[in-house]
């Protein structure tokens, strides 16, 4: 059986492995099609032919594509993310302040978000087919249905504009208390948080509610079971592999969302540092940053499959 579990393991962590080349392989030759050159953005339009081509050979942007993939996907696994193009200082010093606010702004948002859609799932599930069971499954539906840009310009026209309790920019190095802390980070957590736990509140709603109705379930209501210990001792150990696999799919959908907020709220994280890089065509900054939220994306995923084929006794 552990032979088995360990395959089940390795197979999880060796597809993750490729994927992870092959989106490189697609994350290089996409930022490579963007419109425009790069030594023409960087000099400007009244640069002449002889400084752009001396630029273009100084970068190396003259060798033939596979060439500059293979250097550039060497230098990823050896830990050198190589020099930005429009700052011409290393990408490392670049990433490591923005990627500790954006793990900070994800943190924020996982501690706020999975919490309470757990909570609302699983009573949902508890209640359902009643009035609160309805109210829960319109609201998520409705959050769903509304883009996380759409939400982030409504709270910056509620709470910023009209209002004035929140700062519309998201600046932090303002933060000098725990009461600046939560005007900074209150806009964008509350954002995220609405797409995030709307997904995850329907996904643990359906894994409790597809528990309850087994057989062994019904046997202990027969029995005279609590509606409590029907959840807590028989439904939710039963349910936990599809409850982590939709807070890790959910959690995944944050790395996308991340993008918007941070742009909107000119966020100092990675996202908005990708975003910058894009005008400027600084392309190893692009794709470093692209390679981050990839690498969090398949961390994810792959830590959900393992979790699932770990506490489900029938996936092993």
């Amino acid at each position: 059986m552990r032979k088995q579990v360990s395959s089940l393991v390795i197979r999880r962590l060796l597809i993750a492995l490729i994927t992870l080349v092959i989106v490189s392989f697609a994350v290089f030759f996409a930022t490579a099609l963007l419109p425009g050159d790069t030594a023409t953005i960087l000099l400007g339009q009244s640069a002449t032919p002889e400084a752009i081509e001396g630029l273009r050979n100084a970068m190396h942007l003259n060798d033939p594509a596979i060439l500059r993939f293979l250097r550039w996907i060497g230098g990823l696994f050896r830990g050198d993310f190589g020099t930005s193009y429009a700052n011409n200082v290393p990408i490392a010093d670049l990433i490591r302040g923005r990627f500790a606010n954006t793990m900070k702004l994800a943190g924020l948002t996982a501690a706020v978000s999975v919490p309470l859609a757990l909570t609302l799932g699983i009573t949902a599930a508890i209640w359902r087919g009643t009035l609160y069971d309805r109210f829960v499954t319109v609201a998520t539906i409705g959050i769903i249905s509304v883009p996380e840009f759409m939400i982030a310009t409504l709270a910056v026209l509620l709470f910023a504009v009209y209002l004035r309790w929140l700062p519309a920019l998201s600046l932090t190095n303002e933060i000098k208390s725990f009461h600046d802390l939560l005007r900074v980070y209150a806009m964008p957590v509350v954002t995220l948080t609405f797409g995030v736990s709307a997904q995850m509140i329907r996904m643990t709603r359906a894994a409790v509610v597809e528990t309850l109705n087994t057989p062994y379930v019904e046997m202990a209501l027969l029995k005279g079971a609590s509606r409590s210990r029907l959840v807590l001792k028989h439904a939710l150990p039963n349910a936990l592999g599809p409850i982590v696999n939709s807070v890790a799919l959910s959690l995944s959908y944050l790395l996308g969302g991340v993008i918007i907020v941070e742009t909107i709220f000119n966020y100092p994280g990675i996202a908005k540092l990708m975003v910058d890089a894009v005008s400027t065509r600084d392309l190893p900054l692009i794709q470093t940053c692209a390679m981050i939220f990839c690498v969090g994306y398949l961390f994810l995923i792959t830590a959900a499959d393992i979790i699932a084929v770990l506490s489900n006794p029938r996936l092993r």
